[in-house]
């Protein structure tokens, strides 16, 4: 089975987002006043090959916490769709 997963990376709550703040400034310098904050983080898609969305799953979840995200200063979700 195949499964395409959509994975977003941001920084934990507690963190600094020096490239968020500076995103927001630009929006206020723009005449763009009703934003209040900005997180600025990433957006990863990964075709898997798996014999169960279970399977699938895991895969996700270890390749988040191996590589994709910094679990000392980020978060991550996922949603994971059958192709």
């Amino acid at each position: 089975m195949k499964f395409l997963a959509e994975i977003n990376v941001m920084p934990q709550k507690e963190i600094l987002d020096p490239q968020g703040k500076a995103v927001r400034i630009g929006l206020q310098n723009l005449d763009i006043h009703q934003v209040a904050d900005v997180r600025i983080g990433k957006h990863i898609q990964l075709q898997i090959e798996a014999s169960s969305e279970a399977e699938a799953n895991d895969i996700v979840t270890n390749a988040c916490k191996k590589l994709l995200a910094n679990l000392i200063m980020e978060e991550f979700d996922f949603v994971l769709k059958a192709i």
